[in-house]
C-alpha cells in the first residue's frame, strides 16, 4: 500500500499528527497515516471551493469509497483510498465511523454559526472524537477504550478548532458559539481524567492529543488570545513537549 503517499498528505496539511505518528512504530505509522490522510482529505473537501456544490461533490466521493470498501469491492485507484482500504481489511475496522467523520463535514459548508457549545461539542465528537476512537481501535485498543478515546479526541478537537478561529472567521464562519468557557473548562477535565486511562497498544493514536492540554490551558487562562491567533506556543517547546512524552511512555 501506499504508505509514502499517505505520510507526504498528512506532513504537509497535518503536521502535529505527522509528528505524532513519525514518533509510533512503524507498524502501528501504517495503520495511522492513511486514516489520518483519509481525516484530511475530507475535512479540505468543505473548503476547496466557494461553491458548496463542488465540496458536497467531495464528500459524497468518499462516502461511496466507504461504502464501496464495505461492499467488499476493489479500491479505487487512489493514493489514499488503497491505503485506506487496506488498514480496514487488516484491522476489521468497520466503515460506519468513517462515514459518520463525512456526514459529520457536511456542517462546515454551510458556514453558519453552532447554535450554542453544546452543538460544537457535538460536531467535535462526530469528528475528531470519532477519529481517535476509529485510530486507537485500529492499533487494537479494546470497546472499553471507547468513552476515554473519544474524551481526548474531543479535546484535541477543540484545542485545534481554537486555534483556527481566526482563519475560519476570516472565510466568513462566525465560530465561536456562547458557552465556550465552560466547554473549554470541561474538556480540559476529560482530559486529565482520561490519563488515568491504560491505552495499552492504542497509545500512538492517543499521541496525537499531545498539544491539547498546553493550547486548553492558554484558551482559560486569555480568552482573548483566540480571536488574536496567539495559542500555538514556541515551536521548539512544542516539540520537546512531544520528544518527553515518547521518551517516557506518556501522552
Amino acid at each position: 500500500m501506499s504508505l509514502a503517499a499517505c505520510a507526504e498528505i498528512v506532513s504537509r496539511g497535518d503536521p502535529d499528527r505527522f509528528l505524532a505518528a513519525m514518533a509510533a512504530p512503524p507498524e502501528a505509522r501504517e495503520r495511522l497515516f492513511p486514516l489520518y490522510a483519509f481525516n484530511l482529505e475530507v475535512a479540505r473537501a468543505p473548503w476547496v471551493s466557494p461553491e458548496p456544490m463542488i465540496g458536497q461533490m467531495r464528500l459524497q466521493f468518499w462516502r461511496d469509497v466507504l461504502a464501496e470498501i464495505g461492499a467488499g469491492d476493489a479500491p479505487r485507484a487512489h493514493e489514499v483510498v488503497r491505503p485506506l482500504a487496506e488498514v480496514l481489511r487488516e484491522t476489521g475496522l468497520p466503515v460506519a465511523p468513517l462515514d459518520d467523520i463525512v456526514r459529520a463535514r457536511w456542517t462546515d459548508l454551510e458556514r453558519a454559526p453552532f447554535a450554542d457549545a453544546a452543538a460544537l461539542d457535538a460536531y467535535l465528537d462526530a469528528t475528531s472524537g470519532q477519529l481517535m476512537w476509529a485510530s486507537v481501535t485500529a492499533l487494537g485498543g479494546g470497546v472499553a477504550l471507547e468513552a476515554p478515546a473519544r474524551a481526548v479526541g474531543r479535546a484535541s478537537g477543540l484545542a485545534n478548532w481554537l486555534m483556527a478561529v481566526p482563519e475560519l472567521e476570516a472565510r466568513g464562519w462566525p465560530a465561536r458559539p456562547e458557552g465556550l468557557a465552560g466547554l473549554i473548562t470541561r474538556a480540559r477535565a476529560e482530559l486529565a481524567a482520561a490519563r488515568a486511562t491504560r491505552f495499552g497498544p492504542g497509545l500512538p493514536a492517543i499521541r496525537a492529543a499531545w498539544r491539547a492540554a498546553a493550547v486548553l490551558a492558554r484558551a482559560a487562562r486569555r480568552p482573548a488570545a483566540i480571536a488574536s491567533g496567539e495559542l500555538e506556543g514556541a515551536e521548539i517547546t512544542r516539540r520537546g513537549s512531544l520528544l518527553v512524552k515518547s521518551l517516557t511512555g506518556r501522552w
